[in-house]
């Protein structure tokens, strides 16, 4: 979609587009004045380069494409220094910004449209001092226990600062990222909202332009949070409900995260490199309950939700017809219909739902057919790192 034609939606169908498929936007309003003053507004959202990617990363070029789609330039930013303080990758600068390069490649792979974006890292921010002031500006209205408790945005606890103090540093940078970058709006997954609400704080105490917050959720593992955790799980209501800020989405966010798909185990996580027959092993191990309530931690239908029918726009479900033949859903509330009702089984589901997968993956391998130099590198060092440990 042109920025010709982004400019023809109307604001309404512009927040939709932005909105689709999101958990939290903090908040409208703000959204809506920012479409209604400026011709092409700015978003961004931060990634660690720290490993191979997974199938998370096919929600998030999603919504790429969606604010791009709304007229957004968005920037895509490369947390090397902050992957540095993380100890991501040996704690080696240069194999964090080798495997930044991969992980674009990964996104121009997944559809993220070039000319739309532009990838800038954090290493180019860092030399100016305007940066560093802004930091410190930030740090003066925020307290010590605030920024410890941000620093789950990094995968860490309050008191691993303790450890290594460059740790605390972290939310902060964050926050500056956000504000010297003069976005208006800030995108990242559910597990990253304390940042972005310790940056909207902080713009209320400085007096600078308030960043519009956006979140996606967080895909569940294919082995499924219930049975990891089902004290901490039964709290977490339909995904929906995050879409109304309240006194209970942090405690739901924890939930996600502690469900979250992780690269760090492969056999509860989609790699986006992940060949059919892997896909299909995986899926027939996944957790799958048939029952409503418990939508927003089934990991195949988060799949199905948030990437196969965005992407694809229909599921085709192959099974005999003594268990009713083959069948197609248009679109993610008809498939619920017949799942929920029984009339769709988990293992149909878990069928249809592997090829629809690796059909989204398809121009994936494509891609790194044909560009596999940094995907290789890659591997690479990520044999290197295993060494390491």
């Amino acid at each position: 979609m042109s920025a010709l034609i982004s400019m023809a939606l109307t604001i309404d169908e512009r927040v939709n587009l932005v909105t689709r498929n999101t958990i939290e936007l903090v908040n409208e309003q703000e959204l809506r004045e920012v479409f209604a003053t400026k011709e092409q507004p700015l978003a961004y959202i931060g990634f660690e380069p720290s490993g191979f990617v997974h199938m998370g990363w096919a929600l998030v070029t999603q919504k790429i494409r969606d604010l791009c789609d709304a007229g957004f330039k968005v920037i895509i930013f490369w947390a090397d220094w902050h992957a540095y303080i993380n100890d991501k990758l040996g704690g080696s600068l240069e194999n964090i910004r080798d495997c930044a390069r991969y992980m674009e490649d990964c996104f121009v792979a997944l559809g993220v449209p070039r000319d739309k974006v532009e990838f800038k890292y954090a290493s180019e921010l860092l030399d100016d001092i305007e940066y560093w002031e802004k930091l410190i500006k930030i740090g003066k209205v925020t307290s010590l226990s605030r920024v410890k408790r941000a620093m789950t945005v990094m995968g860490r606890k309050e008191d691993e600062a303790d450890l290594d103090s460059s740790k605390v540093i972290y939310p902060l940078m964050q926050a500056a990222d956000i504000f010297h970058l003069g976005v208006d709006l800030s995108y990242a997954g559910i597990d990253q909202r304390r940042a972005n609400m310790l940056a909207r704080d902080a713009a209320d105490k400085l007096g600078w332009k308030k960043p519009i917050a956006l979140h996606t959720p967080l895909l569940p593992g294919l082995r499924g949070g219930a049975r990891m955790n089902p004290e901490g799980v039964k709290n977490v209501e339909k995904t929906e409900v995050c879409k109304t800020v309240n006194d209970g989405i942090e405690s739901k966010v924890e939930c996600m995260i502690e469900m979250k798909m992780s690269k760090s185990d492969p056999t509860s996580s989609i790699n986006i490199h992940d060949d059919r027959a892997s896909i299909r092993t995986k899926f027939k191990k996944a957790y799958c309950p048939p029952e409503e309530e418990k939508e927003a931690e089934n990991p195949i239908l988060m799949l199905a939700k948030y990437v196969v029918f965005p992407r694809l726009g229909t599921l085709a479900i192959e099974r005999p017809e003594k268990y009713g033949g083959n069948v197609s859903y248009d679109s993610y509330e008809a498939l619920t219909v017949d799942y929920f009702s029984g009339k769709l089984s988990p293992v149909d589901l878990k069928t249809g739902m592997a090829e629809g997968t690796a059909k989204v993956l398809d121009p994936v391998a494509a891609y790194f057919r044909e560009h596999p130099e940094n995907y290789l590198r890659m591997q690479e060092i990520m044999k290197t790192v295993g060494k390491l440990r």
